[in-house]
This record gives structure tokens, C-alpha cells and sequence, in this order.
């Protein structure tokens, strides 16, 4: 396996690949004066153009949302890639031969590179596909997209193709444009045999799969005719350097920038169903394609969901309430900890999937299924609980072992106190009581997962858990921090404009309770000079903690000079992510709230939301602009 890409490489990567250009590809730029562009930001919605491009320096940055870089960090951006993976592309693009090193900085050459070439023929292939699906070769293709509630139009959205049943009518399509075999068959399009090349697809429907940028790098091939010689009902691409099914996810060329703006990704199961939720408005669905759900699916999904822990997007899964449906989601549980957001489960009461439901019940009960989403932890967690009889108490033990052993599974230990309490409610036993199984779950895993087993448990006496806080160090928190150096050290740099700050503007308990502490002593803006000002504080706190963590507060040093614009930035900066969260979770009720159903309360949050956007744009222009 190759190394990291030599540096001069990179440089010779900046130095090609024009901004403009891959800008372009996703962002409509005008001419702005001073030789630079500026188009509407792709990372943010907004009316007015705050998005600028400078050919000359090769650079980009928007004055709205702050977003900024150059060519590489741009397409990580857009597309959801890793550092090298944009290298690469951006390598291929612009012809630039990449070289690795490899222990002693010994360079070392790819091999040959076909993408550009293979990616070209998928898309000549593509076109013909979609072509020969209005032929009359393809009527029964077209009979099956419209008994699934699909017509002409939805076809040519999702670029859906038919194959020829002939043996090589592709290959000899694409040897007549100019593609070598070497291209075809390593790019998986047309397959080699005793008896010469042939079509890897014949007489069926064809589904393109794109990678982020629209390129088609494979094909999903569903069986149509009795007749077909292979039984399985979808055929995909092989594995291939273009083509990994366990990175792929079929629609994620239409769904990514909804999936960046709404925070949100729904995965579903199958092509139709793609379609069937894109078509019902719910645009922010993927699908994998012949393979479950896994860990490198989830780290394409949290590029584009930018998930982290300061705004957590969600992931939504569709399943059958089937058993197959259930092991799906105990598979997609114990993936749950790839993401720092939050993961539901859709499940139709009736068992339709998607499509079906938009075929039988319209596109609205299809926006339904998503809003009814039940966090899948507690989805998990009831179906093994629901299968005992929790009336006897046999029951309930056997419905908590099970359980608890499930719960051990889980990576984040943080977690693990909130789940006790669920576990405790749903079996209807005492919150220490499921504690206690939990630790003795712990002991028992095969994998040695847990604690350690004792040599005498039944003499250990159970203790409940106490959850440790997070270090108050933790990039996450670095906001929150900075604005309490400020208040601690310079409280005059802040003055009157954190007289709206609260304690919920602060997450970190230890860092709530330093600012309360503060506004106990009449807060910065009456606050007395010099080290009286510590002193004052310190003599107010009873916490060893909290005592710990303003004694740190008040010597570390600032990122920059505490002048008002600074503290601007980070005041009414740590009150606009308080607002944002605010933002979010009104949208969550918004989007579970049925406004047909529940007129009243949906106008009521749709009022207080759109009060709630123009506060937190209030704030950013604050902090922008410095304002006291």
C-alpha cells in the first residue's frame, strides 16, 4: 500500500488545478472586478452572492458562513473526501503524476493510471443505457419503472438504462468510440471469457451509481425477463478501482448538498426506494448497493453530514419490521458509535418499504415515515425487550440480561448511564438494578469487551456508575472557553455585551458553573480591575472543580490580543451556537408534527423558528462586525 504523496506533488497539484475551473463545476460564478468571482455559497443558502474566488492567490471564501481554503480543501468540502482522495482526483484531472513514499521517503510511482479513461467509457455506457431504454427491446423495463410509480421523466432524473440482451452490443459500442479492452474490463463494464469479451450486463434494467461529483463509476442491474440465465434479482458492478461497494451509496450525487444543508441522511435499501423518496421530497436519501450498511458507508456520510460533536446531523435508517428488518438494525446499532450525531429507525407499520408506500399511500405518507423516526437505540433495545414476557419476573430478568449484554456493546462509555435509564423503564425494573446487569454483562462478553472479570463478583458489592465529564480542554468546548478567558482575565474587553449570556450557553457543567459563579459576582460588566476581580471569584467557589478550573482560566494565555472585536467574536459567537441548537431541535419537532393534524402547534414553532433564524443571524453579524 502506497504512503503519504510526496509533498512537491501537492504543490504541483495547487499549482495546476485551477479554482475556477473546479469551482465552476458546482458553483456559477460572475466576474466581481479586481480579478476575482463570486457566486452563491454552496455551503450555505443565502440570496445575495457572498461566495469569492480568487483565481491568482487559487483560493476561495465566503463572507457569509466564513467558509474558506484553497482548490484541495474545496473539493474535501464539497464532495466529502479525504485529503489524499481530493490530491488524487485533482492529480487525474490535471494530469499530474502522483508519487508515495514509502518508508525511507523512498518515491514510489503509481501504477498506470485508467481512471480518466474508465470513468469516460462508464459515462458513454451510461448514455447508451439510457438510450436504449425507449426501444421496444426495453418495453418490459419500462412496464416494471411504471408499475413502481415511475414515468419517463423520473427515468431520465435518475439516469435509468436499459441493457441490450444481445451478447456485446456494448462492447462493441465503446471499441467503436475508442475504449481499449484493458479499460473495459478492469472498469468492469464488459467481461473476458474463453471465447472472447462480453457485455457484463444484458437484458436488464440498469441504475447508474455515481461517486459525489456525478461521475458513474458503476451500475446496479435488476433481472426483468423469466428468461435471464442468472437468477439473482440485482447484479452490480464487481469490485473494481473505480467501484468499492463497501464506500459506495447509490443517489449520493443528488443527495449530498441537501445532506449538508438539512443535517440529515436517510439510508433506505434499494434503488426504487431512492427514487420513491427523492420524488416524495424527501431528497436526502442513499442507498448501499448489495452490501450492508458499514463503517467505511458512515464515514462517507459524515463528511458530507460535517458531523461532529459541536452540530450533529442525523441518520436515519428504513427497515422492514421483518426479522431481516431487525438484524439490519442491530448490524446498524452496533455501527452506531461512528457517529457523533444521532441515529433513528423509519419502520412502516404495515411493513411497505418506500416505494411501496408511495405507490399505495402517496408522497406524503412517505415524508411521514421519515418524521415518525424513533431513536434506534430504543428500537434495538424493544425488540429484544419485547420478546419476553415481561409480566413474570423470569421474564423481565431474561429481558435484561439480553438487553444489558447488547448495551456492553456500546464503544462511547458516556452513553451507557442514559441507556441504563431506558433499559430500567422499559423492563420496568430500578435504575440501579439495570446498572448492575449492565457491569455483569460486561463481565460476561465473549469478545473480552467490558471490565475485567472479578474472581468473586457475587462478593462485589454494586455501586451505581457515575459518568465522567469530558475534559474541559476538549476542542469541542474551545468557544466556551475562550469566552470565559476573556471574562476571567479582561473583563472589561467584554463589558455589557454578555448580559445575555445564560449558563445554557455553556454544555460543560464545570464551565456553567464557572459563569455562574461570575454572574453571582455582578458579572463582567461591574466587575473590579486587576487581580481583585480572581480573587473576588475564587473566594466564591465551595467546587474543587470548578476552583481547578478558574485558576486554569486565569492563566492561560488568549489566542490573540483581548480587544472588543475579539471578544465580540466569541460572545455573541457562544449565544449564536446556543441558538443554532435551539434551531435544531425546533426543527426536529417541526419536522415530527403533522401540520394538518396539529395546525396550531405546527404555525406556533413554524413562527417561533423563523424568530429564532433572525436571531442567530443578528448574532453572526454581531460577531462579524465587532459590535459592543
Amino acid at each position: 500500500m502506497a504512503g503519504l504523496i510526496r509533498d512537491d506533488d501537492i504543490a504541483l497539484v495547487r499549482e495546476r488545478a485551477r479554482i475556477d475551473e473546479v469551482v465552476s463545476s458546482y458553483v456559477t460564478l460572475k466576474h466581481a472586478g479586481g480579478g476575482s468571482l463570486k457566486g452563491l455559497c454552496p455551503f450555505h443558502d443565502e440570496k445575495s452572492p457572498s461566495f469569492n474566488v480568487n483565481p491568482s492567490r487559487n483560493v476561495y471564501h465566503c463572507f457569509g458562513c466564513g467558509e474558506g481554503g484553497d482548490v484541495i480543501s474545496f473539493l474535501m468540502r464539497m464532495d466529502g473526501l479525504g485529503f489524499s482522495e481530493a490530491v488524487e482526483r485533482l492529480a487525474d484531472t490535471y494530469g499530474v503524476q502522483l508519487r508515495y513514499t514509502e518508508g525511507h521517503d523512498r518515491p514510489v510511482r503509481r501504477d498506470h493510471n485508467l481512471r480518466p479513461r474508465m470513468i469516460e467509457a462508464h459515462k458513454v455506457a451510461q448514455a447508451y443505457y439510457a438510450d436504449h431504454l425507449s426501444t421496444p427491446e426495453a418495453q418490459q423495463a419500462r412496464d416494471f419503472l411504471d408499475s413502481r410509480g415511475f414515468d419517463p421523466d423520473a427515468a431520465a432524473t435518475f439516469g435509468v438504462g436499459f441493457a441490450p440482451r444481445g451478447g456485446d452490443d456494448l462492447y462493441k459500442h465503446l471499441r467503436q468510440k475508442g475504449f481499449a479492452d484493458e479499460e473495459l474490463v478492469t472498469g468492469g463494464l464488459v467481461a473476458q471469457g474463453t471465447r472472447g469479451h462480453y457485455d457484463r450486463f444484458r437484458g436488464r434494467l440498469l441504475w447508474p451509481i455515481r461517486e459525489t461529483n456525478g461521475e458513474v463509476i458503476g451500475f446496479g442491474a435488476r433481472r426483468i425477463f423469466d428468461d435471464d440465465r442468472i437468477d439473482a434479482k440485482y447484479l452490480n458492478t464487481p469490485e473494481t478501482p473505480l467501484y468499492k461497494k463497501s464506500q459506495v451509496l447509490y443517489g449520493i450525487d443528488l443527495a449530498r448538498r441537501d445532506i449538508a444543508r438539512a443535517s440529515q441522511a436517510v439510508v433506505v435499501e434499494g434503488y426504487t426506494d431512492v427514487m420513491a423518496c427523492h420524488l416524495a421530497g424527501v431528497p436526502t436519501a442513499v442507498a448501499t448497493c448489495g452490501t450492508a450498511f458499514g463503517e467505511d458507508h458512515g464515514r462517507v456520510l459524515r463528511r458530507l453530514l460535517h458531523d461532529h460533536d459541536e452540530f450533529r446531523g442525523e441518520v436515519i435508517f428504513t427497515f422492514d419490521g421483518d426479522a431481516a428488518g431487525q438484524k439490519a438494525a442491530l448490524r446498524a446499532f452496533e455501527g452506531d458509535q461512528s457517529f457523533a450525531g444521532q441515529t433513528y429507525v423509519a419502520v412502516e407499520p404495515g411493513g411497505l418499504d418506500p416505494c411501496d408506500l408511495r405507490l399505495h399511500q402517496g408522497d406524503a405518507a412517505v415524508r411521514e415515515l421519515v418524521a415518525r423516526r424513533v431513536p434506534l437505540y430504543r428500537f434495538v433495545l424493544g425488540n429484544v425487550v419485547h420478546r419476553y414476557d415481561l409480566d413474570r419476573a423470569d421474564g423481565r430478568v431474561d429481558a435484561l440480561r439480553e438487553a444489558a449484554l447488547l448495551v456492553t456493546a456500546i464503544r462511547d462509555r458516556s452513553k451507557v448511564e442514559a441507556f441504563a435509564r431506558e433499559l430500567a423503564g422499559m423492563v420496568g425494573v430500578d435504575v440501579d438494578e439495570a446498572r448492575a446487569e449492565i457491569r455483569r454483562a460486561g463481565n460476561r462478553r465473549p469478545d473480552g469487551r467490558g471490565t475485567r472479570p472479578s474472581a468473586a463478583p457475587e462478593t462485589v458489592p454494586d455501586r451505581p456508575s457515575v459518568p465522567s465529564l469530558p475534559d474541559l480542554r476538549d476542542p469541542r468546548f474551545f468557544l466556551e472557553r475562550e469566552t470565559l478567558k476573556l471574562v476571567v482575565q479582561h473583563p472589561e474587553s467584554v463589558g455589557r455585551m454578555a448580559e445575555d449570556v445564560d449558563g445554557d450557553d455553556f454544555r460543560h457543567p464545570t464551565y456553567r458553573a464557572v459563569w455562574e459563579v461570575v454572574t453571582a459576582c455582578g458579572g463582567p460588566a461591574n466587575a473590579p480591575g486587576g487581580e481583585v476581580w480572581v480573587s473576588k471569584l475564587r473566594d466564591s467557589v465551595t467546587d474543587p472543580a470548578v476552583s481547578s478550573a478558574l485558576s486554569a482560566l486565569a492563566v492561560e494565555p488568549l489566542k490573540r490580543e483581548p480587544t472588543t472585536a475579539y471578544a465580540a467574536e466569541h460572545v455573541y459567537r457562544l449565544q449564536e451556537v446556543t441558538v443554532l441548537r435551539r434551531i435544531a431541535e425546533l426543527k426536529s419537532k417541526l419536522q415530527r408534527t403533522n401540520p394538518v393534524e396539529h395546525p396550531t402547534d405546527y404555525n406556533r414553532m413554524f413562527g417561533d423558528l423563523v424568530a429564532l433564524e433572525a436571531h442567530a443571524r443578528g448574532l453572526r453579524e454581531k460577531a462579524i462586525g465587532g459590535h459592543a
